[in-house]
């Protein structure tokens, strides 16, 4: 039997594999080179691509390709052989240094934004060295940036990187201050991926969600997750088996899969990792989901990673686990035993509470999806609202700081269970706040906002920016101040008193919580196009051009590709609801009341008198659907069309879709959810809700 240390990360040109594979002085100069974030020499490339391809070769692998992140959200990657002709006719296998850190796939074809005509093709990819080359599917995958032929940023990767330097460089500045020893600061992700599992064979029967990765239309079914029974509940034989299978999959990658459990809906489950540096991570998601696909459908299923899949039950969520940490070992939002005491703890804790509160708007514009919308707008779990939890102890901390008050220090107790034989454990001195959409956790930051589907990239790009700028303006008060420890102290008063209204403790599902947050003055910005305006503010675009993460051009591309996604999401939702209704639902129905007729006229040509009362009743309240279903099905084609008046407008375009077309959609869906309850299930055209929710054994 294979052990885990052993399949781990053997599809990785990892650390330890590059020690065994390159000579030494190449292996300290790429080091070298990682470490301080300078460009790889073309020798030392040329020396590394040869081990990296006798390597991959070994492992079975014939093609590389240049892996990169574009803005698309998913992965792309163009194969090359590693075959080369020789002289005599015959073939060798050559990589070369140039072919490492450097490809050149069209660049045409992918979202630009308007930052380039289709036309102009030339797109660059370059070597991350940063993030490990691995193996996947017999081809060698180079981790890269993506940038176009005159400079502009393409991707994902390059302004996360960019992002997480910049809050190296002010975080540093502070270490300084307080004379720590480190010499680079990094941020770390762990983000928890939610997904549901249904048939495979039912998922083929249901057009909706092979277009949309949603289900556009389906009935409540008699039982959804009110008995709260699936969570955290016993898994069941086959997604035991694709969870091991899974694991495997992923650990060969070097992904450091963890926990995994059944969540809250029927048919949703949970993977965990253990955290990693945030570009790694990024990397690792994007893989996570990819071989999640690919591995469900060796077991028979589908794994759908919509954020909301089923209407009537949870969707699906990626809990963004952010935290800070110095080379040296130290997490900076670990409060240690005494967090009132603590100043530098207190000051990074301040550094976020200062940057969430004044970029709300990012942070929420960050998540914003057509499919994010089902679970935010609809006040699932998390809410719209950007708010911070911080638990008791440390609200009360920065109270008494606030105020000058001396903080008394809660001590932690035991745990009184009520059973001597069960072993006693310490009691947290905080609970956990679940409705939170950003809440400490002990050491680090839970972001909940984020969809399943949706890269960490973006998310972060905005944390590590955002919290960047606090620490900047911080640095520059602070090296400038006579008194440091003076000037720190009246620093972290000052921003708790400021920004203390982006804490909230209580309950974020409330209606009081929405009134409360308004008299706060902080956002809500339900849906998509309401949110993502705000990206081309003159404060944010002062941010990220201020940190050189984006140009001013890129932001505004950026937002147009976010909005430009939106109505694509949603027209192809409206053609498919047109599609399924007139080919599908209509038929259907219309088949059943000509069984109803027939099977009345049947009864009466034998018993003229007998009682037809229930066939009639049918008939009836099925042929005014329809006929109603018909109508609105007449609108939503016509409301569809009219979306073209406000294609020149990617703003008022995504606006007119979500105030009509999406408006339209709904009234279909809740006339053919009323026919599916009234038809028989024979005649039902594809699989409802209790088949695809409950039908895994």
């Amino acid at each position: 039997m294979t052990t885990v240390p052993e399949v781990f990360g053997s599809m990785v040109f990892s650390d330890a594999v590059m020690q065994e594979k390159l000579p030494k002085d190449t292996y300290k100069a790429l080091k070298k080179t990682i470490q301080d974030g300078k460009s790889l020499q073309i020798g030392i490339a040329t020396v590394v691509a040869n081990a990296m391809k006798d390597w991959a070769v070994e492992k079975g692998a014939t093609h590389f390709t240049h892996w990169f992140q574009p803005m698309t959200g998913i992965t792309a990657e163009k194969h090359d052989s590693f075959i080369a002709p020789t002289g005599d006719g015959r073939a060798i296998m050559e990589f070369s240094g140039k072919e490492l850190v450097k490809g050149e796939p069209d660049a045409s074809s992918f979202p630009s934004g308007g930052l380039r005509a289709t036309f102009e093709a030339r797109g660059y990819t370059a070597w991350d060295p940063s993030s490990y080359a691995f193996i996947k599917d017999d081809t060698l995958c180079i981790p890269t940036v993506f940038c176009s032929y005159s400079g502009e940023v393409l991707d994902k990767k390059t302004p996360l990187l960019r992002s997480m330097e910049e809050l190296n460089r002010q975080a540093m500045r502070i270490l300084k201050l307080f004379g720590s020893s480190a010499t680079r600061v990094t941020t770390t992700v762990g983000p928890e991926q939610e997904y549901f599992l249904i048939d495979k064979e039912m998922y083929k029967q249901r057009r909706d969600l092979v277009f949309t990765g949603r289900t556009l239309f389906g009935a409540k079914p008699p039982k959804g997750q009110e008995m709260e029974d699936h969570y955290f509940g016993t898994i069941k034989p086959r997604i035991a088996a694709f969870m091991k299978d899974l694991d495997q999959e992923l650990w060969k990658l070097g992904i450091l899969a963890k926990t995994e459990h059944n969540e809250v809906a029927p048919a949703q489950h949970e993977l965990a990792p253990i955290f990693s540096t945030t570009n790694i991570a990024a990397d690792h998601n994007q893989l996570t989901m990819e071989l999640m696909k690919k591995v469900a459908d060796r077991h028979g299923f589908a794994c759908l990673l919509h954020e909301k899949p089923f209407a009537g039950v949870n969707g699906s969520g990626k809990h963004n686990n952010w935290s800070i940490s110095t080379n040296t070992g130290v997490n900076l939002l670990e409060p240690g035993s005494s967090p009132h005491e603590n100043a530098q703890f207190l000051l990074f804790l301040c550094a976020v509470i200062k940057a969430v509160d004044d970029y709300q708007d990012l942070l929420r514009l960050s998540v914003a999806t057509a499919g994010n919308d089902h679970r935010l707008g609809a006040n699932e779990a998390p809410p719209a609202i950007i708010s911070m939890f911080l638990g008791d102890e440390l609200t009360e901390i920065l109270e008494s700081i606030e105020h000058d008050d001396t903080y008394d220090s809660k001590e932690k107790s035991n745990m009184e269970i009520g059973v001597h034989i069960l072993p006693k454990f310490p009691k947290d001195t905080t609970d956990r706040n679940r409705t939170s959409p950003f809440a400490f956790t002990g050491n680090k930051f839970e972001f909940r906002m984020l969809g399943s589907a949706l890269s960490i990239s973006g998310p972060n790009i905005t944390l590590n920016t955002i919290v960047a700028e606090s620490l900047s303006q911080y640095a520059d008060e602070l090296e400038a101040a006579d008194d440091f420890q003076s000037a720190l102290n009246k620093l972290i008063k000052r921003t708790i008193k400021k920004h203390k209204r982006i804490i909230f403790n209580g309950n974020n599902y409330s209606d009081e919580w929405v009134a409360e947050a308004k008299s706060r003055g902080l956002y809500n910005l339900k849906s998509t196009p309401e949110a993502l305006p705000y990206f081309k503010s003159e404060k944010n675009i002062k941010l990220f051009t201020k940190h050189n993460i984006f140009s001013e051009a890129e932001i505004v591309s950026r937002c147009e590709i976010m909005l430009e996604n939106y109505c694509k999401e949603l027209h192809i939702e409206a053609l498919t609801m047109l599609d399924i209704v007139r080919k599908d639902i209509l038929p259907s129905v219309m088949n059943y009341v000509h069984k109803l007729s027939s099977t009345a006229a049947a009864k009466k040509s034998v018993l003229a008198d007998v009682n037809c009362d229930v066939e009639k009743a049918l008939i009836s309240k099925l042929s005014e659907l329809v006929s109603c279903l018909y109508h609105k099905t007449d609108k939503l084609e016509q409301t569809l069309l009219a979306a073209k008046d406000y294609e020149s407008d990617a703003q008022k375009c995504s606006a007119y879709y979500h105030d009509s077309v999406f408006a339209s959609m709904q009234e279909v869906r809740a006339i053919v959810d009323e026919l599916e309850t009234s038809t028989a299930k024979e005649f039902w055209p594809f699989p409802t809700y209790g088949d695809l929710l409950f039908s895994i054994l």
